[in-house]
């Protein structure tokens, strides 16, 4: 075969042998990131794997003239050149919180459990009747800052004349960070109990959304705790302790997950360094104190874009294409390292449910019709607090209830209302404890 022909081919063959070894090395890099668990921002794993790959390319070109001992080492060269890119920050690695807001005051209390919350009150106006009983609001995430559509809700509740008091919980938005070993589903809920007690004014009621849902439950399952607990509302909660977290069940009616259009905005998962830190640490690769990625530089980098079509799955198929803007980017904030741990630590916490059998604290369940959630979640709740006096099933919407679509806001308050006020619910109260089987057969 002449040389001309034949040249090409070699050509190609030098460079696919090049790009498998830079491949290969760039496997050995995220391997050893795995193995040392990120240390040293990650300049432990890119140091070894530069070491063997010179060791390499200088075993390969030891026989070589001295111009061919020069290609083993393009492979080396391009292969450090991007594991270095995970191992360098590009934002701020002392935390940032995100800017006062311009329609309430952060205030910080310090809880007698050495938790340092940011704080937001918002007392009841209007021309109506004031209700003596405190509200407490406790946000979903778990350690997120609460959103600009959450605050806009608590509003709407001032004008039916309650005094709202919300706060974010340590590590999540305004509140100072803990050690990441301090963070626990424990915790979250001995910070609840200080935070109603620094407080001061009495039992409080308290709803709870999400994870905030499952923090309420839990405390209502803490009799020290639920003592100080006048109703409690347990709005679209996640598994309440390491049992139900391993349930296996159906979900709500379809949300729009997979048919909302992709979220606006920047992404830190887009840069190297924080793909890998975030997608091994949420696929069990790395540990929440990995040390790759500083909690606080973890905190600045994540942004909302990064949540993907985990916000598109709180609203239904319906509303795919009116999704609204939950938060600004100036006060998102969520904490994906602390979220895991505390995760963590409620998949690996015992049964609750013969605790929870004895608790009095009047309480209401609500369940959206297109919900993320496992439907078991929420049914074990039903079956397992006799103090639940109603449950309310809102349809037309997904696991965010108040979205500010349509009349969400006033059905959701209209529901939340009724229950503090002891008044007729709007709703049916459904589904009932005798019901959960027929309820989890009809809203497959």
């Amino acid at each position: 075969m002449p040389p001309s022909v034949i040249r090409p081919f070699r050509l190609v063959g030098r460079v696919l042998a090049h790009t498998a070894a830079m491949v290969g090395l760039v496997a050995v890099f995220l391997a050893l990131i795995v193995a040392t668990d990120g240390a040293g921002s990650g300049f432990a794993a890119w140091s070894a794997t530069v070491g063997i790959a010179v060791v390499a390319a200088l075993w390969r070109g030891r026989r070589r003239p001295w111009r061919g001992r020069l290609a083993p080492f393009l492979p080396v060269f391009v292969a450090a050149a991007l594991t270095l890119s995970v191992c360098v920050p590009t934002v701020p690695t002392a935390r940032r919180h995100p800017p006062a807001l311009p329609f309430v005051t952060t205030e910080h209390w310090s809880l007698s459990t050495g938790s340092r919350v940011a704080v937001y009150h918002y007392p009841p106006t209007g021309n109506g009747p004031r209700h003596r009983v405190p509200l407490v609001y406790l946000n979903g995430g778990p350690v997120r800052g609460i959103s600009v559509l959450d605050h806009r809700f608590l509003r709407r509740l001032t004008r039916e004349g309650y005094d709202v008091y919300t706060y974010e919980q340590a590590g999540g938005g305004r509140s100072d960070l803990l050690p990441m070993d301090q963070y626990s589903i424990t915790r979250s809920v001995r910070d609840l109990g200080a935070f109603v007690d620094r407080l001061g004014k009495g039992r409080v009621d308290v709803l709870g959304f999400s994870s905030g849902a499952v923090l309420l439950t839990r405390a209502l399952a803490e009799p020290a705790i639920a003592a100080h607990l006048h109703r409690a509302i347990i709005a679209e909660p996640g598994p309440m302790d390491g049992p139900t977290t391993r349930i296996a069940g159906q979900k709500g009616r379809p949300s729009a997950r997979g048919i909302a259009p992709a979220m606006a905005g920047p992404r830190s998962t887009h840069l190297p360094r924080y793909a890998v830190a975030f997608g091994f640490a949420r696929l069990g690769l790395l540990s929440p104190d990995n040390g790759l990625l500083g909690q606080a530089e973890g905190d600045n980098a994540f942004t909302a874009a990064d949540l993907g079509s985990d916000t598109a799955s709180a609203y239904c198929a319906k509303d795919a294409h009116r999704i609204p803007v939950e938060d600004t980017a100036r006060n998102f904030s969520f904490s994906a390292a602390a979220s895991l741990r505390v995760q963590q630590t409620l998949k690996d916490s015992p049964a609750i449910a013969p605790q929870l059998r004895r608790s009095r604290t009047p309480a209401m369940l609500m369940i959206a019709e297109c919900s993320s959630q496992v439907r078991q979640w929420a049914t074990a709740v039903l079956a397992d607090a006799p103090a639940i006096r109603r449950t309310q099933y809102m349809p037309g919407v997904g696991h965010h209830m108040w979205n500010g679509l349509s009349d969400n806001d006033r059905r959701a308050a209209a529901v939340i209302t009724a229950f503090l006020q002891d008044k007729p619910a709007p709703l049916p109260d459904y589904p009932t404890r005798a019901d959960i089987p027929a309820f989890l057969h009809d809203h497959k």
